[in-house]
């Protein structure tokens, strides 16, 4: 049997998926999130992985493999590898690309926009984005969450409630916008 080859553990779960999607609902991606995505997809293939796999053989060629800590480390780590490069395939497979900027003079909420609210004296700005592009402290939430699904379709001005996981919040809407997300970090 071949030490480079994964052969347990096919659970194509990611720990860091939060939400999933709706019965036959599109994986929408902003162009940011899909190139993200499809760096780390191609630096898994390309690099880390065969780095391990070059690491694993050499610890397998050393003979005894129980007490081998580079053969196991090397195993566990290629199954986390092999684990993230099927998630990751999957949603980049289903991906619907939407670009924010195509929604530009817009004043309702769809996809990718930019939208400042207030709750009681503060004010909050939120973009909605992908389901694999959330970021919680950059103000980046995922279309199919309770705030965005509460969001989609109104106007600045609107006044949304919504049921949160800490209890039902009314916020109002001040602004939608449409901007180009900044660009990847090189």
């Amino acid at each position: 049997m071949d030490p480079t080859v994964n052969h347990e553990d096919e659970d194509d779960t990611d720990p860091s998926e939060a939400l999933p999607l709706p019965l036959n609902a599109p994986n929408y991606m902003t162009p940011r999130g899909h190139a993200r995505l499809s760096a780390e997809l191609e630096h898994l293939l390309r690099t880390e992985r065969p780095s391990v796999v070059e690491i694993v053989a050499w610890a397998a060629s050393n003979g005894d493999r129980s007490e081998n800590g580079d053969y196991l480390y090397g195993k566990r780590r290629l199954r986390e590898i092999d684990r993230r490069i099927r998630f990751l395939s999957k949603h980049l497979e289903i991906a619907q690309i939407v670009d924010p900027r195509a929604q530009s003079g817009n004043d309702q909420i769809f996809f990718g926009a930019q939208v400042t609210v207030q709750e009681g004296t503060d004010c909050f700005t939120y973009t909605i984005v992908g389901r694999d592009e959330t970021d919680p402290n950059e103000g980046h939430i995922s279309w199919i969450s309770p705030l965005a699904r509460a969001l989609l379709k109104k106007h600045a001005g609107d006044c949304v409630r919504f049921m949160s996981p800490s209890g039902w919040r009314t916020l109002e809407i001040l602004d939608v916008q449409y901007l180009p997300m900044e660009p990847l970090p090189s």
